[in-house]
């Protein structure tokens, strides 16, 4: 099977409280899209707008937990400018697929020398744009057809 890698990164913005609640639900939907687990290991969650299908599975869900975990660390001390998802060939680790998501620190001050905030409708938006860019990206790309697993190279400093 050929090495599939993103074209461009995908890039997130806001608090890292948001941050990290997209990128538990944009992991969760990259999971499903590409067929990493089975489907009735998914149940259907309503978030910005969207039907988004997150994993059941106990042990998923503590390792995404941990994950998420240190990236808002990584986020609050602004030590991480990009997150990488890796879907790999379980048997061989080939890299199948390349998940970049570029982090960008909000850092514009106020007049009163304090950080600007962004409307959440605002950010919410633009989160809703990068689920649905990922469930876009997904009718392009390959099936995999070899059992596969994901890893996370986290942080890119």
């Amino acid at each position: 099977m050929s090495k599939t890698e993103s074209a461009s990164a995908i890039t997130l913005k806001g608090s890292a409280d948001i941050v990290t609640e997209f990128f538990n639900y944009g992991i969760n939907s990259i999971i499903y899209q590409r067929g990493i687990y089975p489907v009735e290991s998914f149940s259907r969650e309503d978030k910005y707008g969207l039907a988004i299908l997150m994993t059941k599975d106990c042990e998923l869900q503590t390792f995404i937990a941990s994950i998420l975990k240190q990236l808002k660390h990584w986020l609050m001390t602004k030590e991480v400018q990009r997150l990488v998802l890796v879907i790999s060939n379980f048997h061989t680790k080939e890299t199948l697929e390349r998940w970049e998501f570029k982090i960008q620190c909000e850092g514009e001050l106020d007049s009163g020398g304090k950080p600007k905030s962004k409307d959440i409708k605002e950010i919410q938006k633009e989160i809703r744009n990068i689920i649905r860019q990922i469930t876009a990206s997904v009718s392009f790309l390959p099936l995999l057809d070899n059992a596969c697993k994901y890893i996370y190279i986290l942080p890119d400093l």
